[in-house]
């Protein structure tokens, strides 16, 4: 098989849950905390030199699930850092009002937007995409409606026509209007969330960047960072059979929690040693190898994440964050990654 080059500049990025509520110790108390703090944090990560501000969607939970307004204040505030997605479940998605939505906030932060989407995890709700007004067509599963949502929401933001015009179109009736704005080089900024190998290869033939969690809905006895990497090959591989225009971005999310002072103990401690291994269990119905966290002494983590095979071979690193500890808990997490262990991997800050 044809191997692609791998020569990249390696990012890393957060990637928050927006969780909110009153739990004990909770520093998010209401929706409005979770979404200032996101504001904040993200400012801070760009002063630190992250490359990334990432949320995760989630719908009929006390989660972030609305991420275009959120990204777009982002924006407004930044000058540099990545803002993006991963994911959003396009089971629940309008593909031409998001299509839309997209482009104004890519505009707003002058091409910094990353979308991250898929066809979704188990969500709170029975049939929550029912309750959104989206059912699937006949013979379609929700993964093929997810699909086909996605499709129809490329197809828009690529600058192809999508309606028939009226009378009263400004452009005349000898073409189909298109969806405005227009972002230009957004539609190469798409990822794909797989949860499989397979899912992989066809996110690269489709032209999508992969973004792989920390979990596969898939098991082979393998390491989990070995399946990943090989998750990771196989997408690359297919991507250099696929003729696309353009280098595709790779990104692998991991939990990472140095501790280093008596309030890290406290929250982390015993989870230190309880998470350091790969856990094998089910999820959706499928059996799905679970990647082991990273907490401890920093140097110990720098090491073990050198070697892991999947942060190796991607270009972007996500950093899982405990976003109800609150912006300065968080910030003083990515100082230390950024300083302590980040640079292992091959990290440098990233520079206006």
């Amino acid at each position: 098989m044809p191997t692609m080059e791998t020569n990249f500049k390696k990012r890393i990025g957060f990637l928050s849950f927006g969780h909110y509520g009153t739990g004990r110790g909770s520093q998010t108390n209401s929706a409005a905390d979770a979404l200032h703090q996101a504001i904040d944090l993200s400012v801070a990560a760009e002063e630190l030199g992250i490359d990334g501000a990432f949320f995760r969607v989630h719908h009929f939970a006390r989660q972030q699930a609305a991420p275009f307004p959120l990204m777009a204040a982002i924006a407004a505030r930044t000058s540099r850092i990545e803002i993006g997605t991963g994911v959003i479940d396009m089971r629940y998605e309008n593909p031409l009002y998001m299509a839309e939505q997209a482009a104004a906030t890519d505009l707003i932060s002058d091409g910094r937007l990353q979308i991250g989407v898929s066809r979704g995890s188990p969500e709170p709700a029975a049939n929550g995409a029912a309750d959104f007004g989206y059912h699937p067509l006949d013979g379609e599963t929700d993964a093929d409606m997810a699909r086909r949502h996605t499709a129809s929401f490329r197809h828009a933001i690529s600058g192809a026509g999508v309606a028939e015009p009226g009378e009263h179109a400004y452009m005349g009736g000898e073409r189909l209007l298109r969806i405005e704005p227009q972002a230009p080089g957004l539609s190469e900024r798409i990822w794909w969330g797989a949860g499989s190998r397979a899912t992989a290869v066809w996110a690269a033939r489709q032209g999508m960047n992969l973004m792989s969690s920390t979990l596969l809905t898939e098991d082979t006895g393998v390491p989990f960072d070995e399946l990943q990497a090989e998750q990771i090959q196989l997408f690359r591989d297919e991507w250099a059979k696929s003729g696309h225009s353009f280098t595709p971005r790779v990104s692998v999310s991991r939990s990472i929690i140095p501790v280093v002072d008596d309030t890290d103990r406290m929250y982390f401690g015993l989870r230190a040693q309880a998470d350091s291994k790969d856990q094998v269990g089910m999820i959706d119905g499928l059996l799905a190898r679970f990647g082991k966290s990273y907490m401890g002494d920093p140097a110990d983590i720098a090491r073990d994440l050198a070697a892991d095979a999947a942060v190796q071979a991607a270009d972007t690193l996500m950093l899982t964050v405990p976003n109800q500890l609150g912006v300065a808990y968080n910030t003083k997490m990515l100082a230390n990654i950024a300083e302590h262990i980040a640079p292992a991997i091959g990290w440098e800050p990233a520079t206006a």
